[in-house]
């Protein structure tokens, strides 16, 4: 139904709206600025290239020689190159495919093979497009962002090509059984657009148009029907929204075989208007209140999840509800809908927590930032709820589920126990363990706790502590804190053996601060934190580094954080407010110039989340936006900012801004900006091992007891 309908379109379009725009240049108003690092936020213009190298040559000449960094980089790539990774699914059709790069491919394969092929442990797989081939035969430095496939064969597909991991893609159309790009097929020349089929020649189409035909975001403002064979410039505009939303654009959803032609115009990052299209091209609004996400339709049933309070036909659903109703009842104003889930305290449906086979919905429920899994089937007009046993004390992720069966596949883990992937061909009724990853760490004597932090308000924060061998509650542990708080994002227990190997075989903890402003607990938890009310989420990470050191974990001796993109934010706050509570602090594309970060890029997009500067919010925004509070006679530890000339999400000039006056006033410091990589800071397997190498070689210099 909505796997690759509208909770894809739309939910992966608000993640991916941490998003990006044109090329990059230096900002129109500019000029009227006080501001002598401006001139840094022209982002390949020669003089700040100039500054960027002379930077990193610094930094790196410096990290790279750490006695701990060759270890790491090695071990690193051979982890991110092992074949024992598991090949992570998508089902189209009758096919498994997937996206997977190693030593050889650096660039990587885009291949498949049948479901049941990939189940029987030791796949067969064919090569559909070599990407490391592609690049060199064209001269591009290509990364994978993705292909969008005509159902029901999947045989035409639109591939989603970046220029150094930007982005910005070009869209270019593809016959997965030929392996050939499409001579006369649709091509889209780089930029945010978004392409969905429609038939075998005819597609949504929104992109770069022209002028007015980009939000003040960056993202499409209209959608246009492309025909095979036409110009795309000739492409009949259907839907346009305002300049001022954040994007509007029409594509289509299936439930089952029965297709919706949707139309969506979203002012704000968390509010949006949905319209049914009919085939006569007229627009039917879906009443449904606007800060609801419309999950699409599963066997009739139109899914809403709500953020808000709700009272319709008489009775009221609660804040973080997910309800359904028949789809045609409420388009023709008989709306009947009934609560699939109802929040407690302690118990949310966090973001890309449904799923559906053909006849069962999947939900994946976080109870104390722990998963458990649900399904419902729709029987003679009543949904019938069961659960689906799974391991406790951990985190499940919905992979992939088919339209066509009841086959989908999910993964459990938490930070000690590796990723295991599970198939059933029941919609969850039997599961079967394909394949684990091995331990790339020794797990042996380490533990996991959740524990409680009192924030500055009273409230609860949860937080997860993993433990090395043989601790003791001596203060002298190096520990490092990970935080994001943004953007209903939820951090739940993953296994990374980066931070297994890096950090917790060497001795060191680890701990992940559940602070508001995340999904954790359901809407409740993200609107605590936004715009004015934004410093409850620093209050909250602040109150997980004292209870850390209350209890005997660590010290600011032998703290350190790590953050990125809001993320680092958070950790830009966390180095301006409070220098002494930590001595390493990591911030990772980040934004830390709040007074123009709606001018660059995306920032005009997030400012539901952050509130406007250019008007009264500038008030409570500038008691923490980092660039404008870091001082000269102030005693920091020594940070490491870290950043991509290819960002086109988060403006690098953030980074480098901060890093510039910081310098000025003298304080010590470390950068780095990857000239590729996109927001995800690297593009390939070397790049990552080479990035989180010199992240943990910084924070055990920083840390570990000399």
């Amino acid at each position: 139904m909505m796997k690759r309908g509208a909770i894809c379109t739309v939910i992966a379009l608000k993640i991916a709206m941490a998003g990006a725009q044109e090329e990059i240049a230096e900002p129109d108003d500019a000029a009227g600025v006080d501001d002598p690092y401006i001139w840094l936020e022209d982002v390949e213009g020669e003089e700040a290239l100039d500054w960027v190298e002379a930077q990193n040559e610094v930094s790196v000449g410096y990290l790279e020689s750490l006695p701990t960094f060759d270890g790491l980089y090695d071990r690193n790539l051979e982890i991110l190159n092992s074949d024992d990774r598991i090949a992570a699914p998508s089902l189209r059709g009758d096919h498994v495919f997937n996206f997977w790069r190693d030593a050889t491919n650096t660039r990587g394969l885009w291949r498949r093979t049948t479901v049941e092929n990939y189940v029987s442990g030791d796949p067969d797989w064919e090569t559909i497009l070599d990407l490391d081939a592609l690049a060199e035969a064209e001269g591009e430095n290509w990364v994978w962002k993705g292909a969008s496939c005509l159902r029901p064969d999947y045989r035409l597909c639109a591939l989603h090509l970046s220029r150094g991991g930007a982005d910005a893609v070009v869209i270019r159309e593809f016959d997965v059984e030929e392996r050939v790009f499409v001579g006369d097929g649709f091509l889209v020349p780089e930029a945010k657009s978004e392409l969905g089929w429609i038939d075998e020649d005819t597609v949504y189409v929104g992109t770069d148009f022209g002028d007015g035909s980009l939000t003040d975001s960056g993202y499409p403002r209209t959608s246009r029907v492309w025909r095979r064979g036409e110009p795309i410039s000739d492409a009949t505009e259907i839907f346009a929204g305002e300049q001022s939303d954040v994007w509007a654009g029409v594509y289509r959803s299936w439930g089952g075989d029965v297709h919706y032609d949707l139309a969506v115009r979203a002012p704000t990052f968390y509010t949006s208007t949905s319209y049914l299209v009919t085939e006569g091209g007229e627009l039917r609004q879906i009443e449904i209140p606007e800060d609801a996400d419309f999950r699409g339709v599963f066997n009739g049933q139109m899914l809403v999840e709500l953020k808000s309070d709700w009272t319709v036909s008489g009775e009221t659903f609660v804040q973080g509800s997910l309800i359904a109703a028949d789809f045609e009842k409420v388009m023709q104003g008989e709306p009947d809908f009934h609560a699939l889930f109802v929040p407690t305290p302690n118990t949310a449906l966090p973001r890309g927590g449904v799923m559906s086979t053909r006849d069962f919905l999947i939900l994946n429920i976080l109870e104390d930032v722990v998963s458990r899994m649900v399904r419902y089937q729709l029987i003679d007009g009543e949904w019938v709820l069961e659960d689906i046993g799974t391991e406790a004390f951990g985190s499940i992720r919905l992979v992939a589920a088919s339209e066509t069966s009841n086959d989908m596949f999910f993964s459990y883990e938490n930070y000690l126990v590796p990723d295991t992937l599970y198939f059933s061909e029941d919609g969850g009724a039997g599961t079967e363990a394909l394949q684990s990853l091995p331990q790339f760490f020794d797990a042996d004597g380490m533990s996991i706790e959740q524990r409680f932090a009192t924030s500055s308000d009273g409230t609860r924060i949860p937080y997860f502590l993993v433990l090395p061998a043989g601790f003791e509650a001596n203060g002298n542990t190096p520990t490092l804190l990970y935080g994001y708080g943004g953007f209903e994002i939820s951090l739940t227990p993953g296994y990374s053996a980066t931070v297994g190997h890096s950090w917790l075989a060497r001795g060191g903890a680890y701990a992940v601060a559940n602070i508001r402003g995340g999904g954790e607990y359901g809407p409740r938890w993200h609107q605590a934190a936004l715009k004015e009310n934004r410093q409850v989420a620093y209050d909250d990470f602040i109150a997980v580094a004292e209870d850390l050191i209350e209890r005997g974990v660590t010290s600011p001796q032998h703290l350190g954080i790590r953050g990125g993109s809001n993320g680092g934010l958070l950790t830009g706050v966390m180095l301006t407010q409070r220098p002494d509570l930590w001595n390493a602090v990591v911030v990772q594309v980040p934004l830390l110039d709040m007074r123009r970060y709606n001018r660059l890029l995306a920032g005009a997009s997030w400012m539901a989340e952050y509130g406007n500067p250019d008007t009264g919010d500038w008030t409570f925004i500038s008691e923490y936006s980092p660039y404008h509070n870091i001082q000269s006679d102030v005693d920091y530890p020594t940070p490491f900012f870290t950043t991509s000339t290819r960002d086109d999400r988060v403006h690098p000039g953030h980074a480098r801004k901060m890093v510039a006056r910081m310098t000025e006033m003298g304080h010590e410091l470390l950068y780095f900006e990857n000239t590729v990589g996109g927001h995800a800071g690297a593009s390939d397997n070397t790049q990552v091992a080479r990035n989180e190498a010199m992240v943990y070689s910084y924070l055990w210099d920083q840390l570990s007891p000399k």
